[in-house]
């Protein structure tokens, strides 16, 4: 008992948690549009390995941040790519030619508008993910994809965190809620979308804290 209660007094005190356009007003200053940490690393090659090929397409890079998957659609081709994301902080630092402050429960964007959608960590930051597939769903043209992902939630479960140092020096962690695979199942099927393929990678090589998924990457079809 002695040594748990060492343990636990040793562990630092737990970052203050931000809202999460306050956190994203507060990083956008240092967050660059690329992978730029290892659990973003992994997302981003799970991410990639389902990806269809994109040469001619409307893509819509939603919670597109700074413009991480903007540009990389851009690179691979797509027609248009058009960037979308609540933290007008962030958006100020994305290159995307076609870009605008909106929610993703909120899409302004006509039905049936692109024929794919990429969303990169952001649902988790939302209590409910209904109203957000709902709008991804009416967006997409018929037989559309989408690409979400997400902080795993068992990570989130087991006490890790995803923080981020502001320019003050300062730690925070940014506002979470944990979505099992059963919640986006859930949430999908009556929107419309069908889970056509899942991947929960984890850090390479393993950390030797745990070895949990870090991340939940879903790619959705309309059906």
């Amino acid at each position: 008992m002695k040594a748990i209660l060492r343990r636990l007094l040793r562990r630092p005190p737990a970052p203050p948690t931000l809202a999460s356009v306050a956190a994203y007003a507060r990083w956008a200053a240092s967050y660059p549009p690329h992978a730029h940490n290892p659990l973003m690393q992994v997302e981003e090659a799970a991410m990639l390995d389902l990806l269809p090929p994109l040469t001619g397409q409307t893509v819509l890079d939603l919670a597109c941040g700074t413009g991480r998957y903007g540009l990389i659609a851009a690179g691979r081709g797509a027609a248009a790519v058009i960037s979308l994301d609540n933290s007008a902080a962030m958006l100020a630092r994305n290159p995307a030619r076609w870009r605008a402050l909106a929610s993703s429960e909120a899409i302004p964007l006509p039905d049936a508008a692109v024929h794919g959608v990429l969303c990169g960590l952001a649902l988790g930051h939302l209590p409910q993910l209904a109203p957000s597939l709902r709008e991804i769903s009416r967006v997409l043209k018929p037989g559309g994809w989408a690409l979400v992902s997400d902080f795993h939630p068992l990570l989130y479960l087991s006490g890790r965190r995803r923080t981020f140092t502001a320019p003050d020096g300062q730690t925070y962690a940014v506002e979470h809620y944990p979505h099992l695979y059963s919640d986006y199942h859930a949430a999908a099927q009556p929107a419309g979308l069908l889970i056509t393929a899942v991947a929960e990678p984890r850090r390479q090589p393993p950390s030797a804290v745990h070895d949990l998924p870090v991340v939940l990457v879903l790619r959705l079809q309309k059906t």
